[in-house]
């Protein structure tokens, strides 16, 4: 198996949208900093499936060519990443400016090329582009996780323990939303995620992004996803998967 690096979110689903990958990986949320507004973006637009997910703890290290903070000007890293050691920084570089970049990828790369720079990225990320370690797990919380959505073309098989990813939208009426909510109340499934996002094309609308447990697959979901066409504008299946443990 071979690994391309895509320097964005973007890109990813779109490699995988045009069949350059098999797989895509992209970040979805982050139990300090919350959701991943790109990805439910793209989840929107694209075509392509969620077919697995995966839990990492992330733990962020402070990268630069030679390795001395002293020569540090400006640092670079991903907009989560930087809130993630907002702490750390205020305290140990309360004066050099912080800019953001599409991935800590890239910023480690920016790093790489510029020897007043310094980057937020992983440790693997100094070894990739000859990088040294100023300061290792300067995350402001150790209990620091970031849920990975693994893209594809097929929905994945039932493995007992699933969860499925679904989005719609709603009339702005009275109840509309209480009533979508009801029906997987009524049917025993636990919501494990509900999050909204601006109808882009549509001012004041909004997208409803949902994860529950179960597969699509299950009679008792299939149940449940045909009263829900009966009471949204539209609705898009993302994707059934294994849940991560």
């Amino acid at each position: 198996m071979r690994a391309l690096p895509k320097e964005s979110i973007q890109e990813v689903f779109e490699a995988v949208d045009r069949e350059e990958a098999d797989y895509g990986v992209v970040p979805i949320e982050n139990s300090t900093e919350g959701s991943v507004n790109r990805t439910l973006d793209m989840l929107i637009e694209s075509g392509v499936k969620i077919c697995g997910e995966i839990l990492i703890r992330v733990s962020h290290a402070l990268l630069s060519r030679s390795g001395r903070s002293e020569e540090i000007r400006t640092i670079y890293s991903h907009s989560q990443a930087l809130e993630q050691c907002r702490v750390w920084l205020r305290t140990n570089f309360p004066k050099v400016p912080l800019s953001e970049t599409v991935s800590t990828a890239k910023a480690a790369q920016m790093a790489g090329e510029d020897g007043e720079a310094a980057a937020i990225a992983s440790p693997f990320a100094a070894r990739l582009y000859g990088l040294k370690v100023i300061a290792s797990q300067i995350e402001d919380r150790f209990h620091n996780y970031t849920r990975f959505l693994v893209l594809g073309h097929q929905l994945a098989e039932q493995m007992g323990r699933d969860k499925t990813s679904i989005l719609f939208s709603i009339s702005h009426a009275p109840g509309s939303l209480f009533r979508v909510l009801k029906t997987f109340a009524e049917k025993g499934v636990n919501l494990t995620k509900i999050e909204s996002r601006p109808a882009k094309d549509k001012p004041w609308e909004y997208i409803f992004f949902v994860d529950f447990e179960g597969h699509s697959a299950d009679a008792h979901i299939r149940e449940v996803m045909d009263e829900l066409v009966e009471n949204v504008l539209f609705m898009k299946i993302l994707g059934s998967y294994p849940q991560s443990s």
